[in-house]
């Protein structure tokens, strides 16, 4: 007789019921299916529809041209748009130094911020409060101290012999590009701050005391233990500040709105005046899709040449 809880019975039992393995079969993907339907919908829904409106002919101000356009709007990216390489290259140099100035900046703020002083809880609450307030208000609050007539920033300077008349920093060509960087500077550095004093401290203290035994100077405990160390979360930090501030629109275009003479119109400055404030979706999307595949290409490339995940032993 065959017992209905060992092997042979559980055999029995499920070739007596298929209906039954079938299920058992398809249960997990039923358990995962809501997460993956809200992911098509709020992701790859909209990012479908970019696709497609990238390639149409389609306008608000030109209904009437409405269509199928093909790679016509990419070609005219590529091959006749006189304000894209422009666009693409003050982009690039805008993440070029916000990035690489929130870098050192931020490092050397979390190297101060993990030593023991008096008064480290509160000199890392004001150095984090810049990420804690809103965009918005971190915009309005530079306008003002940027304003050539009642700006802090012009009265500081002229109190004290630098300069000898005012100056319109967010409207002089010479001034406006320093001025957002510096801006923008003042709210992104404590997310490198953050991120980096974490790891710092989560480096072992022995190293840094079998190190100071055998006599290393504070120069080879930072190349030799800290950088190494940091190495993840620094390649991890710049890429994900670097992805951001290439799609940053808030504050740049609050500030100067493009100008003067699109000398601060970035790549999704265009693309939103194209898309929002001209109402020509088409080609708009096509921007989109550009930009996304610049920043993919880029981040591909990044993590490769950093090996990044491979850990410092490898």
């Amino acid at each position: 007789m065959i017992q209905s809880g060992s092997e042979p019975g559980r055999a029995l039992k499920a070739a007596s019921n298929p209906s039954g393995r079938k299920s058992e079969k398809y249960f997990p993907y039923l358990l995962i299916a809501p997460t993956v339907i809200l992911l098509g919908i709020l992701i790859f829904y909209p990012v479908a529809s970019v696709f497609q409106l990238s390639l149409q002919n389609f306008s608000y101000a030109r209904l009437y041209e409405a269509g199928f356009a093909g790679l016509q709007n990419f070609q005219t990216i590529f091959g006749g748009d006189t304000l894209f390489y422009p666009a693409l290259l003050l982009t690039a140099k805008w993440v070029f130094w916000e990035v690489f100035l929130q870098l050192v900046l931020g490092l050397a703020v979390a190297l101060l911020l993990n030593q023991v002083f008096r008064g480290r809880g509160l000199a890392r609450v004001l150095v984090f409060a810049p990420w804690a307030v809103s965009g918005v208000l971190t915009t309005m609050l530079w306008l003002l101290i940027l304003n050539q007539h009642i700006g802090l920033f012009n009265y500081v300077l002229k109190d004290t012999g630098v300069l000898k008349d005012t100056v319109a920093w967010l409207g002089n060509p010479n001034t406006v590009f320093p001025a957002i960087v510096i801006t923008e500077l003042w709210r992104g550095l404590p997310f490198f701050a953050i991120t980096l004093l974490a790891a710092l401290q989560t480096i072992p203290r022995e190293i840094y005391e079998s190190c100071a035994v055998d006599g290393c100077s504070p120069l080879k405990k930072f190349f030799y233990i800290t950088l190494p160390y940091l190495k993840g979360a620094i390649v991890f930090t710049t890429l994900m500040r670097s992805i951001w501030e290439f799609n940053s629109i808030d504050m740049i275009f609050t500030l100067t709105g493009g100008g003067p003479m699109r000398l601060t119109t970035t790549l999704p400055i265009y693309l939103m005046q194209t898309a929002v404030v001209e109402g020509n979706l088409g080609y708009g999307s096509a921007l989109a899709v550009v930009i996304f595949g610049i920043l993919l290409l880029f981040a591909a490339l990044y993590l490769s040449l950093n090996k990044f995940g491979r850990g410092i032993d490898e």
